[in-house]
């Protein structure tokens, strides 16, 4: 079966993270973009993909995957050659999967609270149970460095460089210098370097509608 993906993206949203990964793994893609400012992410045809009118997704084959860990666990190990996901037997196995879940399941729930400047509520019932803790064991975690899981790069760091470069660029975290260096470390490799480039060139086209919106 050929590892072709359709990857549904828009210019400065999530799918920019996942735009990183394709073009870490040097995989094969077909791009679909998304104009946001267009409403196009709730047309018939995308809900068809993602009833929530998210992005990003992909359509691999007849499989259809949604949801950012999940597209790039399965990027990561469709493209196992590539060398950015441990394998099963791999000892990091497991923290690859603790740090690439913790950012769906604690850090973006306390990033949206703290942006919303929302209660997250009792410790009991949050999911990430306080804000101050989640950044701490992330800032502890990459202390260590020089990546996620120490020598070794895969793909939750091109998730948690380029997720943290965006909510430090909006006040949403600390600014730490252990959270700065990691993310210049990390996006300064010509791959993501790239589509950073390529991200910013969809935004540009799609500009003129967004400074109507």
């Amino acid at each position: 079966m050929s590892r072709r993906v359709t990857f549904y993206y828009a210019p400065h949203s999530r799918a920019s993270c996942t735009l990183a990964l394709l073009e870490a793994l040097h995989a094969d893609y077909d791009l679909h973009v998304l104009n946001l400012h267009r409403g196009e992410q709730r047309s018939a045809a995308h809900l068809a993909i993602n009833p929530l009118g998210k992005v990003p997704a992909i359509r691999h084959g007849d499989a259809v995957v949604t949801e950012q860990v999940a597209i790039f666990i399965y990027l990561a190990d469709l493209y196992a050659d590539r060398g950015l996901a441990p394998a099963l037997d791999d000892p990091l196995r497991g923290p690859y999967l603790r740090w690439s879940v913790f950012y769906a399941a604690s850090f973006e729930p306390a990033v949206v609270d703290r942006s919303l400047q929302r209660d997250a509520g009792p410790s009991m019932a949050a999911p990430y149970g306080d804000y101050d803790s989640t950044m701490r064991a992330l800032a502890d975690q990459l202390a260590a460095g020089p990546y996620l899981l120490g020598e070794r790069f895969t793909a939750a760091d091109v998730l948690w460089a380029t997720a943290l470069r965006w909510t430090l660029n909006f006040g949403l975290v600390p600014d730490l210098p252990v959270f700065r260096d990691y993310v210049e470390r990390v996006l300064a490799r010509p791959e993501l370097a790239h589509a950073l480039e390529l991200d910013a060139r969809h935004a540009a086209a799609q500009a003129p509608e967004a400074a109507m919106a």
